[in-house]
């Protein structure tokens, strides 16, 4: 259905990109394939078909293949973002691919998509066998999940995505502890089960996962950065086993806590 050509990581405050095919020699000269934007931090601007658009973290940029634009960061933000571009051979899998204009879209299943991401990135980086075919299972994956998502939005109420927006919420503020769709379920005013299946339609994740998630972030950041060790962050963090934690972070991350550790020592 579609083809890696490549996938890069920008980061700065210093990024300028354009491409312009209003006749047949620029298409020649300018790269022409459909790109994926994933913003990670800050924002920069882009101008596509000369409408200016703002791209900031929590973003998704589909940019279809020969449109014209150009982009760049902003003076004094600092921005980081992945783009990777890609040949599309069949659309009607994923009618998003056969649009000709951009979209763009802040979706549910943004931070679960940039987990995996950052994932397949460092082992394309690396050049680890078979990267080519991890980066593009990704991208099919995360085009059908943001399509279903862009369907679904454009069908359903601003109350559903209002009961997420809240539930996610109580997430944040309640992830160390055990968190159950029973509470979830009082915190909308919904039964457990609707609140669940709302919960997994506007994020593409289960309650467990999603809550694994956000909490992976954090051991992440711990292990970085504060003076804890990997028995405390994961008694901070809810697990009362320690060889449990270890393997939700690996398949979180795919390496071990131990790796992250070991980059605090050598800051």
């Amino acid at each position: 259905m579609l083809s890696i050509n490549t996938i890069n990581k920008h980061q700065g405050m210093n990024w300028y990109e354009e491409q312009f095919t209003t006749d047949s020699s620029s298409l020649m000269n300018h790269a022409t394939y459909a790109q994926l934007v994933i913003m990670t931090y800050g924002k920069c601007l882009y101008w596509l078909n000369g409408e200016k658009t703002l791209a900031e973290r929590g973003d998704f940029l589909f940019i279809p293949a020969q449109l014209s634009y150009y982009g760049k960061s902003i003076p004094t933000v600092f921005h980081e973002k992945y783009v990777i571009q890609f040949n599309i051979g069949r659309t009607d899998a994923i009618p998003l691919l056969a649009t000709p204009s951009p979209k763009i879209s802040k979706p549910g299943i943004y931070e679960m998509c940039v987990d995996r991401l950052k994932m397949v990135w460092k082992e394309w980086q690396d050049g680890t066998p078979y990267a080519s075919a991890r980066v593009e299972a990704f991208l099919v994956d995360t085009l059908a999940l943001w399509n279903r998502e862009l369907d679904h939005s454009s069908s359903s109420s601003m109350k559903s995505d209002n009961h997420v927006v809240r539930m996610k919420q109580y997430i944040a503020n309640h992830y160390r502890n055990k968190i159950t769709k029973i509470e979830l379920g009082d915190c909308i005013g919904r039964s457990p089960n609707h609140a669940a299946s709302l919960f997994r339609q506007g994020t593409g994740q289960t309650i467990s996962q999603y809550i694994h998630h956000t909490r992976m972030r954090t051991a992440q950041y711990l292990l970085r950065e504060s003076l804890l060790n990997i028995t405390e962050i994961a008694e901070y963090l809810g697990y009362s086993e320690v060889s449990y934690f270890q393997r939700i972070f690996k398949r979180t991350f795919g390496y071990p806590p131990s790796v992250s550790l070991t980059e605090r020592s050598s800051q």
